[in-house]
């Protein structure tokens, strides 16, 4: 397994309910997949770099995890097509 870093940006307007289904749905899709999660990080509301769909603040997430290379695309694929997700990146560390 390798370790990975995935950072996603949800609008900040959202609810907290909506947050924290969100995460539970990321950690959820992690661990369906055989993942390891060290560590999750809430950075909170932060202004973006630039504007995206017209939003100048975003709620930033940090997850730190291991999972199989084969899995990441899943992840992405997910995040991608989810509604009011504003951004995503994953490294590998």
């Amino acid at each position: 397994m390798k370790k990975y870093e995935l950072m996603y940006i949800l609008p900040s307007a959202t609810s907290d309910e909506f947050k924290d289904d969100m995460m539970a749905k990321v950690n959820a899709l992690i661990e369906k997949n055989n993942g390891v999660i060290e560590q999750i990080e809430k950075l909170g509301n932060k202004k973006l770099a630039y504007e995206i769909e017209k939003k100048k603040e975003g709620f930033y997430v940090l997850v730190n995890f291991s999972i199989e290379p084969k899995f990441v695309n899943q992840i992405t694929s997910v995040l991608a097509i989810t509604d009011n997700v504003l951004r995503y990146i994953v490294v590998n560390i």
